[in-house]
């Protein structure tokens, strides 16, 4: 398969290459290549190296292995949009205001009522993508978007030279690459396999200059299926096991990613530009329980994050923390574990500074650069804290967090005032709320989590006039204006033969 790298340049990408004739890039041997592999849905304990001894993922676990494992690593949001967001800006999302999936879904007769999100990533903010190719990068986009669905505001308008955003379930014949009819997979070809021929393709053609490739499977975001022999194989084991979680056919699916993961390491080893490429492995949120409008006879329940609390849309751990491994042979050493905690939005100064680039002039950055954690993983970072706003209905209520070193505190936005307050250092499961033991501790961070909050300019819920506590429990879908049909929906195929 081929693929045509095209130009598309905003204003701010115009400029932004005008500096790069100014300053010419520095020689490839300082400038690495640097891969993103950035999994939907995919939780903390999800895959080997992090604990889960069900799923098969030894090419994710080999990785680990000859690199960085952290364990406090955060997703910028407990969904994606935000996360994506946050990712592309370097800036905490609710700076933007995309603090919800787009578009996103509410409860109309709730206590309160819930603001609207920003439904795609302003054209005026310089994209990580943007950054580099001022540094001389070629950059690549492949898979999942989802900021904006309009074609203006797609990855080639924010600096990507090339981009197949696909759209569609995983299974064959059920997906596509948007607004391209160049790029097709085969007929019997599973997403992620397709995923991975792309990007092979594009490190093949770019493999003598610097590049910079964003790999955003669909992979592991429901709805469920995969193929049937990985299937069966999963079957079996949890007739063996007796285990009921994760999923037989989730498990499947993390393996296709393992897969995918395995030809990627290997075409690096086969193009001789492997330690010149920095490998970046993570999640867009927490794994997920179950959907959030949950039916049992459409449905199945997909994962546990235990000893975690919370899922997918929740700002406990198990809805924010996921899993991070960076292998890169000249800047980190192998089987090493980073403990300080870290978040999405550090990856735009990380790379920036590994391409020897400069971060932009008039826009916020909110991450930190990770290079000193990559060659000084006991260091830690000159930062006070991370802070999240999840100003939603989803799988909890609408809340704001702020973690600070080893205190985490959760306040709700939905007219309760209710407060959490965990030592994730002595309770990583946030089983004993301290809110009412350690007053002091809570207000404080609560006044800093408020101050943020102001800062940042984020929107908050405000009281609905029409709640209605008998109809609070109903889904409204942004996209059309009416109730979610949670009813009508039925269980999707599983395998490529059902």
């Amino acid at each position: 398969m081929e693929i045509a790298v095209t130009h598309r340049v905003t204003p701010f990408a115009f400029a932004f290459a005008m500096i790069a004739c100014w300053f010419p890039a520095q020689a490839h041997a300082d400038q690495p290549n640097i891969l993103l592999i950035f999994i939907d849905d995919l939780g903390w304990k999800d895959i080997g190296c992090y604990g889960n001894d069900f799923v098969e993922t030894p090419h994710i676990d080999q990785l680990a292995a000859e690199g960085l494992r952290f364990t406090n690593f955060y997703a910028s949001g407990a969904v994606c949009s935000p996360t994506r967001c946050a990712l592309q800006s370097g800036q905490n999302q609710a700076r933007i205001g995309i603090t919800a999936h787009i578009p996103g879904h509410w409860r109309p007769f709730e206590r309160v009522i819930t603001p609207q999100t920003t439904m795609a990533l302003p054209l005026d903010t310089v994209t990580v993508a943007e950054s580099l190719k001022a540094s001389g990068y070629t950059t690549g986009y492949v898979g999942k978007w989802h900021l904006g669905n309009a074609p203006e505001f797609q990855p080639d308008r924010q600096g990507y030279d090339f981009s197949a955003v696909i759209g569609g379930p995983h299974l064959p014949g059920r997906y596509r690459v948007q607004g391209r009819k160049d790029l097709k997979p085969k007929p019997d070809q599973y997403r992620t396999d397709f995923e991975a021929d792309l990007c092979i393709d594009f490190m093949r053609q770019n493999k003598d200059e610097p590049f910079f490739l964003m790999l955003s499977p669909f992979a592991v975001h429901i709805p469920l299926g995969a193929m049937s022999e990985k299937v069966q194989k999963y079957e079996a084991k949890t007739k063996q096991t007796g285990q009921s979680l994760p999923h037989p056919v989730y498990a499947a699916m993390i393996e296709h990613c393992d897969d995918m993961v395995g030809r990627l390491v290997a075409s690096l080893d086969e193009l001789q530009i492997a330690d010149d490429t920095m490998i970046v492995f993570t999640s867009d949120n927490g794994g997920l329980y179950r959907r959030y409008d949950y039916r049992e006879s459409a449905d199945d329940l997909v994962s546990s994050q235990a000893p975690l609390k919370g899922e997918k849309g929740s700002l406990h751990e198990g809805g924010i923390r996921v899993p991070l491994i960076i292998r890169h042979p000249n800047a980190t050493k192998a089987s090493t574990v980073c403990v300080e905690p870290t978040i999405s939005h550090d990856f735009y100064p990380t790379f920036v500074e590994m391409a020897g680039g400069e971060l932009p002039t008039n826009q916020t950055i909110d991450g930190h650069s990770l290079l000193p954690l990559l060659s000084n993983p006991t260091s830690m970072l000159d930062r006070k804290a991370l802070h999240w706003h999840y100003p939603h209905y989803h799988h909890d209520r609408p809340a704001s967090t702020i973690r600070e070193r080893d205190w985490k505190l959760i306040e709700y936005l939905d007219g309760t005032g209710d407060l959490e307050l965990y030592n994730l250092a002595s309770d990583l499961g946030e089983t004993k709320n301290l809110a009412s033991e350690k007053q002091g501790r809570a207000g404080d961070l609560k006044r800093k989590l408020t101050q943020w909050r102001s800062n940042v300019l984020a929107r908050t819920p405000i009281p609905n006039p029409s709640y209605d506590p008998k109809r609070a429990h109903e889904w409204w879908s942004l996209k059309s204006g009416k109730p979610v049909p949670s009813e009508q929906r039925k269980r999707f195929p599983p395998t490529e033969k059902d």
